[in-house]
């Protein structure tokens, strides 16, 4: 790492430590460069890579976590779901699309495990997103869902 003050390429790492729940790492450096010896401090990101969703007419987009905020808001709306549970489903989705080890990922496959969370968050949402989701036919169907439900 390049000192800022005097562009030295040699700096050290004075102190390491986690910040903003473990998303950052914020470093206190200082330059090698004996007639600088500045301290500053760095903070670390790590770029992470979401595969591309592949949609299901086969279109290929970028993952775009407000569109899936936005489907889950949609769902809960006027339910006892918090924010935080939606930001923590949210989060919970992105760790497994990371985990997957996957370039690309299937519509269907988030769409799975959003209803997997929804379930255990809330029942009525669930179905909400369910209906809209599966594209329910007919009655027969919603019915299925709910019985499938209730039995779980």
């Amino acid at each position: 790492m390049h000192c800022p003050i005097c562009n030295h390429p040699e700096t050290k790492v004075v102190d390491s430590r986690l910040v903003a729940e473990g998303e950052k790492i914020r470093r206190r450096r200082e330059c090698l460069n004996p007639d600088c010896l500045a301290r500053f401090t760095t903070y670390e990101v790590a770029e992470i890579h979401i595969p591309t969703v592949i949609k299901q007419n086969g279109d290929r987009e970028s993952y775009s976590a407000d569109k899936l905020r936005r489907g889950l808001l949609r769902a809960c709306e006027k339910r006892p779901v918090s924010a935080e549970q939606i930001s923590a489903l949210i989060h919970h989705i992105e760790q497994q699309m990371r985990s997957s080890g996957e370039r690309e990922i299937s519509s269907e496959q988030i769409g799975q495990w959003v209803m997997e969370g929804l379930k255990t968050l809330d029942h009525v949402a669930y179905i909400r997103f369910a209906s809209v989701y599966l594209s329910f036919a007919d009655i027969a169907a919603f019915q299925q869902t709910i019985d499938e439900l209730n039995k779980s």
